[in-house]
């Protein structure tokens, strides 16, 4: 039975503040009108900024996304030209070890005094080859740099558009 007395004792109390408060409200607490309408319009300013702060924030992740697809491109192409370069240097590579097996056996051929044509041919053949994957590698090597050119011009120019 106490329990309930107290609790009849803390409702009462509570409503008394509860009715205390709307008193207070409806009697003299006059709102500042200005200071409402200062703090709407502070409210309104920070919303624009805000959403101009969203587009910019849009319209510079959708350039970060052309700009990572761009450089993907450019990485890919650097990649061909490389693995072309690398291509044609395992040809000279090959090439060389060739020419080198032909000539030592045209050495032994000449050290036993005997000149066989078949090893001339064989040695000039190989050499023909070894130019031409020389020639290969300065094409590849060639190429490689013109790509890296362009890349840089293309980056300049997007540089010079943006500025």
């Amino acid at each position: 039975m106490s329990d309930i007395n107290e609790l009849e004792r803390r409702i009462t109390s509570a409503l008394e503040r509860i009715g205390k408060s709307v008193e207070t409200y409806e009697s003299g607490a006059a709102v500042d009108t200005a200071e409402l309408d200062a703090l709407k319009a502070a409210l309104e300013d920070e919303k624009l900024v805000s959403g101009q702060l969203e587009e910019r924030n849009k319209k510079l992740h959708a350039k970060l996304e052309v700009q990572t697809a761009e450089l993907a491109g450019e990485l890919e192409t650097q990649r061909m030209a490389t693995a072309k370069l690398d291509m044609e240097m395992q040809r000279m590579r090959a090439a060389n070890e060739q020419l080198r097996t032909s000539n030592a056996a045209l050495r032994e051929a000449n050290e036993r005094g005997v000149g066989e044509p078949h090893l001339i041919n064989k040695a000039m053949l190989a050499e023909l080859e070894g130019l031409r994957a020389a020639r290969a590698v300065d094409q590849a090597e060639a190429g490689a740099v013109v790509e890296t050119i362009n890349t840089l011009l293309t980056q300049a120019a997007q540089a010079e558009e943006s500025a």
